[in-house]
């Protein structure tokens, strides 16, 4: 089983294996079907698993987890790198650190390794589909929110704190009151949407690009099939004797 590279992160004493698996799916898997996948991934090496409660996949991890620890797949939970997201509906200054607790016991978990502001934004009210109609959607309060991040971490619910689909502006908006600057920004980057701006920021202020959907996406929500069906990018993978997912 080959190691995965890990990097350091601001502010973690924990470092982040470069490679995670990411719990979304379209339509959403059930409880056994999410949880058998995610054992799956810890017997073929896997270490850091991307959640959300948005995703509705905290609880299977958690189980997962639980049972790992049981068959004797990884000797403690320290073994694992865990990230999960606030959810938009909850992202006030007062909801912050009770949204995480409530994470953490989906997750049947003291702690996270990783917590994230899921998007930019701030939505009135729960919902189930999206696109969601323009009156819900609020502007976030940065400074009030990015207290309440910095809060679970001084509480130890988590090791570090971060961002998700934030751009440059945003991120400047966070470092402008942080006392605890984000470790992480996580967005969309893939062979044909390669944020380099975006890069070039997070490097210069020391934040980690963590890339989702690194093959594109394609569900009924969004995204299509232009990077696997990459014509350019499956003769590279040809040429070097991969498959396109693979190179």
């Amino acid at each position: 089983m080959a190691a995965i590279p890990q990097v350091s992160l601001i502010g973690c004493e924990k470092s982040m294996p470069v490679i995670g698996m990411g719990t979304s799916s379209y339509p959403p898997a059930d409880l056994e079907t999410a949880k058998t996948a995610i054992l799956e991934a810890i017997k073929a090496g896997y270490r850091h698993f991307d959640t959300a409660f948005a995703y509705g996949s905290e609880k299977p991890l958690g189980e997962a987890i639980a049972e790992a620890l049981t068959l004797g797949l990884i000797k403690s939970r320290d073994d694992l790198f865990i990230t999960t997201k606030l959810w938009c509906s909850f992202a006030q200054r007062d909801q912050i650190v009770p949204t995480c607790k409530m994470s953490l016991q989906n997750i049947k978990l003291d702690y996270v390794d990783l917590y994230l502001i899921h998007m930019p934004l701030r939505l009135s009210q729960m919902i189930q589909k999206t696109p969601v109609d323009k009156e819900i959607i609020h502007p976030l309060d940065v400074k009030g929110v990015w207290e309440g991040m910095e809060e679970c971490q001084k509480l130890g619910l988590t090791k570090a704190i971060g961002v998700s689909n934030f751009s440059c502006k945003k991120l400047e908006e966070v470092l402008s009151i942080a006392k605890i600057p984000p470790a992480v920004n996580q967005v969309e980057i893939n062979p044909a949407w390669q944020q380099k701006q975006l890069r070039e920021f997070c490097k210069a202020k020391g934040i980690h690009i963590t890339a989702y959907s690194p093959l594109g996406a394609n569900n009924t929500n969004w995204g299509d099939n232009r990077i696997i069906e990459s014509d350019v990018l499956a003769d590279i993978a040809k040429a070097r004797g991969k498959t396109t997912a693979q190179h």
